[in-house]
């Protein structure tokens, strides 16, 4: 009669839906604190402002523009805070689909 040891611990498609769920959280907290510093009109000449809104544009490269409100300041909170939105979401719906496998 033999032992059969089972192997404990996460699998690939949970480990890999827990770094989903990180990256789309990242990208939604670099968005989120760019809107922030607009709001609070930050010193753009500081490294970390211009790294946040380097960053922002290019995570919300398909939405930052997509609102033509009158008011700058309700463009940003649409357009970037829409991409936060969608990364939060599908980011987490797909790792939760993941991790189900």
């Amino acid at each position: 009669m033999s032992i059969h040891t089972r192997r404990v611990g996460p699998s690939t498609a949970a480990i890999a839906a827990n770094v989903l769920a990180v990256l789309a959280d990242v990208a939604a907290a670099i968005i989120g604190l760019w809107i922030v510093m607009y709001l609070l009109d930050a010193n753009r000449a500081n490294d970390l402002v211009t790294f946040l809104h380097d960053a922002s544009r290019w995570l919300a490269g398909w939405s930052h523009d997509l609102f033509t409100f009158d008011e700058e300041w309700a463009r940003v909170v649409c357009g970037y805070g829409l991409a936060a939105v969608v990364y939060l979401l599908i980011g987490n719906l797909l790792a939760t689909r993941l991790r189900r496998l």
